[in-house]
């Protein structure tokens, strides 16, 4: 496992991606993930990135988040080699995931969520990127 990503929830991508372009010279891949209700913008910082988040429905549960909190850090993320196994071996150690299977996440990746709830108040994401 190792750290992956920052998720950043907006309002609009358009509206916050220059303000965190002033930060560095990224390389920014933009995709929509229609099964999380989300437009994504990804800023690559060397290993890691930052991942800006704009639902694309109201009753998203991006929307939600956003309504309720509003804008800012939504998620962190690591990265794993298979994510079943890893889910797994989380289960045994007492975590809860928001889905029972992967989801189909930005690029080809396969993601889940660990529950807020179990995981000290911070929403954890697993993401296993497609294999090139």
């Amino acid at each position: 496992m190792r750290f992956d990503h920052v998720g950043v929830a907006v309002k609009s991508i358009d509206e916050k991606l220059p303000v965190f372009s002033k930060l560095g010279d990224f390389e920014i891949r933009r995709t929509e993930v229609p099964g999380q209700k989300a437009k994504i913008a990804l800023l690559h910082a060397g290993e890691t990135s930052v991942e800006l988040l704009e639902p694309t429905s109201e009753d998203s549960s991006l929307a939600k988040f956003i309504s309720e909190r509003g804008e800012g850090l939504h998620h962190i993320a690591f990265a794993v080699d298979d994510i079943e196994t890893t889910m797994n071996q989380l289960k045994e150690r007492g975590f809860r995931f928001i889905y029972d299977k992967p989801a189909d996440g930005k690029f080809g990746s396969r993601v889940n969520f660990i529950h807020p709830k179990s995981a000290g108040g911070v929403l954890v994401e697993l993401t296993q990127n497609r294999r090139e």
